[in-house]
């Protein structure tokens, strides 16, 4: 319904182009910013004036109905909206709700001849800026919209500040992808030649060992022969476990790779002694393996349980310069493990616990050492990488954290028990299937 509107202008109204259509906005001579100001009204008088008023500070578009107003809404970027509360057809109130849901940032200001304490409380639940009466005052009208357009600009700037910092977070994570994947290839490259150093010194001894007693043969037969044939073979099986090593590596560098084997826990602990008693850390202690009375099977690659065994039997070893006691033996479990019992604590820790798959017949290999145990302080941290407790160039801190990728491949779990001044016992729980080998035929 039309309302008198009177309004004192030194200027005449000039330019006073006007239109339904959004792809017809008004008419602004000279914009003094890129800010845009949308103005609805239903009435010509209030609706020119306001573009008098604001034509040579902000980029004017007009409308004459809120459906109008919708359709700029949908198609151009608007800062600030004045809105008319009394309209046909649609209310600026209505307006307002649509606004809020075609974006939330715009600032509006409520215009009316009608105040009622119903408009205020719904205007400023819609959260409207401020709310004026006709015929309002040229300066206060300035200013309302300009403090419009401040908190426009400054919602902005806000806004554009999050998404730089969520570009940058993007940015950070993608570097610690990259980064963690480096760094897990660095720890692959230095475990390859962790891993493969063992095998490597067993050759180079059993290889002197040969040709220590070639060269003082001229022919070799009878016990001799036998002893080169013995420690041939003991070479080839450790030519092979490089090859292994070497395979699993590759296989970790490639995706989507992750090939199951088998393999009899006796023999796997035959190759542990022949690899272990080998290295200069088994000299002076007592290293004693126990074959299983009745042999099994374990679901995992051989490499990849003498690596495990090698690295838990070596930091066994290197828990004491002292003269001591290590002992590795297996036992297959055919009940459950009762995980209740299995609390981490200063003394003791659970490894893997979450992707541990406690299916029966599981196999647990034990390594225990009566050396000094580790303080709590330490336990904690043993499988970080390249955390070591022993001296400057002694251990490169890598073997238990090989031990942890492998056992979380390989779905086991491991179960480390120590106190100070009574040693330490790592038992390895793994998938096993507790048939026995077939007899030799012949």
């Amino acid at each position: 319904m039309p309302t008198p509107f009177s309004l004192d202008l030194s200027t005449e109204l000039t330019d006073r182009t006007s239109t339904d259509s959004p792809s017809a906005p008004g008419l602004v001579p000279r914009a003094a910013s890129n800010a845009r100001l949308l103005i609805v009204d239903d009435e010509e008088g209030p609706r020119e004036s306001l573009r008098l008023i604001f034509k040579e500070d902000y980029q004017i578009t007009v409308a004459t109905s809120a459906k109008a107003a919708l359709e700029v809404l949908r198609t151009e970027r608007i800062d600030v909206a004045v809105l008319d509360i009394r309209m046909p057809g649609m209310t600026g109130l209505e307006l307002l709700e649509h606004v809020r849901q075609i974006d939330p940032t715009i600032e509006v200001v409520m215009l009316t001849a009608f105040e009622t304490p119903e408009y205020l409380r719904k205007a400023l639940r819609l959260r409207a800026c401020d709310y004026l009466n006709k015929p309002f005052d040229v300066r206060h009208m300035r200013n309302v919209v300009a403090t419009a357009m401040e908190r426009r600009s400054a919602n902005r700037e806000v806004q554009e500040n999050i998404q730089r910092l969520e570009e940058i977070r993007e940015e950070v994570q993608q570097l610690k992808v990259k980064e963690e994947s480096m760094r897990t290839r660095g720890e692959i490259y230095a475990s390859i030649i962790n891993d493969i150093n063992g095998p490597l010194t067993i050759i180079s001894g059993l290889v002197q060992i040969i040709n220590q007693r070639m060269s003082q043969e001229e022919s070799v037969q009878g016990e001799d022969l036998e002893m080169i044939k013995d420690r041939m073979r003991r070479v080839t099986r450790q030519i092979t476990n490089c090859i292994e090593i070497s395979r699993r590596y590759l296989r970790l560098l490639t995706p989507n790779s992750h090939a199951q084997g088998t393999v009899w826990v006796n023999q796997i602990l035959v190759d542990l002694g022949d690899l272990v008693r080998a290295l200069p850390d088994a000299r002076g202690h007592d290293l004693q393996i126990k074959p299983l009375p009745r042999d099994s099977m374990v679901l995992l690659n051989g490499t990849d349980l003498i690596q495990m065994l090698l690295n838990l039997t070596i930091n066994a070893l290197q828990c004491t310069r002292e003269c001591h006691l290590v002992e590795v033996r297996g036992q297959t479990l055919l009940n459950p493990l009762d995980m209740s019992l299995f609390q981490d604590s200063p003394n003791e820790r659970f490894i893997n616990r979450e992707e541990f798959q406690n299916i029966t017949p599981l196999m647990a290999i034990s390594i225990t050492d009566n050396g000094p145990g580790m303080a709590p302080v330490v336990l904690e941290r043993i499988f970080e990488p390249y955390f070591t407790s022993q001296p400057t160039g002694k251990g490169a801190g890598l073997g238990l954290c090989i031990v942890r990728r492998l056992l979380k491949e390989a779905k086991g779990g491991l179960h480390v028990h120590s106190e100070l001044g009574r040693g330490s016992v790592f038992t390895l729980y793994l998938p096993a299937r507790h048939t026995s080998p077939e007899p030799a035929k012949g």
